[in-house]
């Protein structure tokens, strides 16, 4: 065998073994998620609020309690997450929103929200359904990764 098909070989199953553990480590993190989902949809509670302000930002700035800061995986507390800030009955708090329902959720209004814990999953509108608002301008990377899904 010629050297150049010895490495063809070896780069193909390397190839091999790189998408087989990919393929099980997906496979975990689906079963992971379905958990969480789970116990998310199990402590869910319907809250009216007053949506003060949204935005992405760091955990770090978005004044989450400590115990929040501690329990975030590394990775999370320095990327941007959905936070808003909304007025619950006499307080006002922040929590932490679904990146799916982020664009939905307007501000200067009453809502009622699906929460769990510190955690936003889904928001109607009291009066009416909720506006959608005009779409803004896409950041390179969200028009790839539609372009990828079509």
């Amino acid at each position: 065998m010629q050297t150049w098909q010895i490495v063809l070989i070896v780069l193909t199953v390397i190839m091999a073994a790189l998408a087989i553990g990919l393929y099980i480590l997906g496979k975990k993190a689906q079963k992971k998620k379905a958990e969480q989902d789970q116990q998310i949809a199990a402590s869910a509670q319907t809250v009216s609020m007053l949506i003060i302000d949204k935005k992405r930002m760091m955990l770090k700035d978005a004044g989450l309690p400590p115990q929040v800061m501690e329990q975030a995986p590394k990775l999370m507390r320095r990327s941007k997450m959905p936070i808003v800030k909304a007025k619950v009955g006499p307080k006002i708090m922040t929590f932490i929103c679904d990146g799916e329902i982020f664009d939905m959720i307007p501000t200067k209004k009453e809502v009622k929200a699906v929460v769990s814990g510190l955690y936003i999953t889904s928001v109607k509108g009291i009066r009416g359904p909720i506006q959608q608002a005009a779409p803004q301008k896409l950041r390179l990377r969200d028009r790839i990764r539609r372009k990828v899904q079509m």
